[in-house]
C-alpha cells in the first residue's frame, strides 16, 4: 500500500473533481468542471495532472493525442489520512479537543450533538 502524502490546494481541488466523476477523466473535463472557474491555463491543468501521477495519486494512459486519468487513491482514504494529521496537528491527537473546539466557537448545532451523542450510544453497543 502507498503511503498518502498532503496535497497542495490546487491539486486536492482537481482530485474533488477525479473522485466526483467516473473515469477516464480528462483535462478537457477538468478544466469544463474547474479549470475555467478558476482561470487556469489548460497548461497549468497538465502540469497539475502530471504532478498527480508523480505522487501516485493518479494512473495514465495515452489513447491516440488524448490522455486518460485514472484515480489510484480513493476520497475515503484521502480523507482519513487529512483528518488524522488535523487532529494530530492541530488538536493533540484527541478527538474530544476537536469536539470541544467546534463546541466552544459554537460551530456544531443542537442537531449535530445529538447525532454525535446517537452515534457514540450506538458505538457502546
Amino acid at each position: 500500500m502507498q503511503k498518502i502524502k498532503k496535497l497542495p490546494d490546487a491539486e486536492f481541488e482537481i482530485m474533488k473533481v477525479v473522485w466526483a466523476n467516473e473515469p477516464p477523466i480528462t483535462t478537457s473535463l477538468i478544466m469544463q468542471k474547474l479549470g475555467n472557474e478558476k482561470e487556469w491555463l489548460i497548461q497549468s491543468v497538465v502540469t497539475l495532472m502530471s504532478r498527480l501521477v508523480d505522487r501516485g495519486f493518479l494512473r495514465t494512459e495515452k489513447a491516440g493525442k488524448e490522455r486518460f486519468y485514472y484515480p489510484t487513491v480513493e476520497r475515503k482514504a484521502y480523507l482519513k489520512f487529512e483528518t488524522g494529521m488535523f487532529i494530530k496537528q492541530y488538536h493533540e491527537n484527541s478527538f474530544i479537543n476537536l469536539v470541544n473546539t467546534l463546541n466552544e466557537d459554537k460551530a456544531l448545532s443542537d442537531k449535530d450533538i445529538d447525532d454525535l451523542f446517537k452515534w457514540v450510544q450506538e458505538r457502546k453497543g
